[in-house]
C-alpha cells in the first residue's frame, strides 16, 4: 500500500481537491475528518457534479475499506465487485494507507505470469472520431462507464487515447453569475398585470469544473502504447506500471487494434491464480 497518503479534511475545498488530482494524477482523494475517514472523492465526482464545489456533497460517503492485514487478493476481490480503483487502508478507525489498481498490477509485474492475455483479460470496446468536441468526450465516458476510450482518424487508424486523467488535466474552473426569474403568484393568477407586477429575479453565482471546447485531438495521449493479443499478463503488467497507463490498446497480426486491455480486468488474475493454488493445495 502507499502509505504516505495524499488526502484532503472536511470542511475543504472542491478547487483543492482538483489542483491536487491535476498535479499528482492520482484518480481520487480520501476524505477525512477529525483524522478518521469520512469519504473518497474521485475524478469521475468532478466530472458528473461539475457545479457542485461541497466537499461533503461530492465525495461517496463511508467508502469500502481493507485492514493493513488483508491480502492483495482481498483488495482485487473488493474492486472488481464494486468497480473501484482505490481501497482506503483504515486501522482503528484511522487512515493509515491506501491501496489501489496501480499498485496490484505493479504487484502483477514481478509474479513472472506466462498466461496470455487474448480472450480471457481483453474487452471489447468503441473509438471516437478525433475532432468530436472535449465536452461531448467527457459526456460519452460518463455513460458508458469507461476510463479511457481510443480516438480514430478520418482513415479509422489509431491515433491516441482519452482517459479521465486527461480530461481532470484540461479542466478549468469557470465562475459566472446566472439569473433565476420567479413569482409570488399562483398558477391562477399567470394571466394578470399582478403576477407580472410580482415577477422578481435572483442573481446568484455559480462555480463550475469546466471542459474547454477543443477537439479530443489537441489532448489526447498521441504516443500510444499497445501490445499484441499473445501478450503475458506480467509483461502487460510491467508496461502499464513502466508507461503509468490504465490500459492498453491490444492489436492483431495486422497491427490493428481489436480490444483494449483495461487494468481492473488484469488484476483478476489474482483471484484465479488465488483459486487455482487453493485447489492444488486440497
Amino acid at each position: 500500500m502507499t502509505k504516505d497518503v495524499v488526502s484532503v479534511e472536511i470542511p475543504g475545498n472542491r478547487d483543492d481537491v482538483l489542483r491536487i488530482l491535476k498535479r499528482t494524477g492520482i484518480s481520487g482523494v480520501p476524505v477525512t475528518k477529525d483524522k478518521k475517514l469520512v469519504g473518497i472523492i474521485t475524478r469521475k465526482d468532478l466530472l458528473r457534479k461539475p457545479e457542485e464545489t461541497q466537499l461533503g456533497l461530492l465525495m461517496t460517503a463511508n467508502p469500502i475499506t481493507v485492514r493493513p492485514d488483508n491480502t492483495i487478493v482481498d483488495a482485487a476481490e473488493l474492486m472488481i465487485k464494486y468497480n473501484i480503483r482505490r481501497l482506503p487502508v483504515v486501522e482503528n478507525n484511522k487512515l493509515c494507507g491506501l491501496i489501489s489498481i496501480s499498485d496490484l498490477v505493479g504487484a502483477i509485474s514481478r509474479m513472472k505470469i506466462k498466461e496470455e492475455i487474448k480472450f480471457r483479460f481483453t474487452t471489447h470496446t468503441f473509438a471516437l472520431w478525433e475532432k468530436t468536441p472535449l465536452p461531448l468526450v467527457g459526456r460519452i465516458m460518463e455513460i458508458s462507464g469507461f476510463d479511457a476510450i481510443p480516438i480514430l482518424n478520418d482513415d479509422a487508424r489509431l491515433t491516441g487515447i482519452i482517459s479521465e486523467r486527461d480530461l481532470i488535466r484540461h479542466s478549468s474552473i469557470e465562475d459566472s453569475v446566472e439569473i433565476s426569474d420567479f413569482s409570488n403568484g399562483t398558477d391562477d393568477d399567470e394571466w394578470t398585470w399582478e403576477s407580472i407586477r410580482d415577477n422578481h429575479s435572483i442573481s446568484y453565482g455559480v462555480s463550475k469544473v469546466q471542459l474547454p471546447n477543443k477537439e479530443v485531438k489537441e489532448v489526447m495521449i498521441v504516443d500510444v502504447v499497445s501490445v499484441p493479443q499473445n501478450a503475458e499478463v506480467s509483461d502487460c503488467a510491467l508496461k502499464m506500471k513502466r508507461e503509468r497507463v490504465d490500459q492498453l490498446p491490444v492489436t492483431n497480426g495486422d497491427k490493428k487494434m481489436v480490444s483494449m486491455l483495461f487494468d481492473r480486468e488484469l488484476v483478476k488474475v489474482l483471484i484465479s491464480n488465488s483459486k487455482l493454488e487453493s485447489l492444488n493445495n486440497n
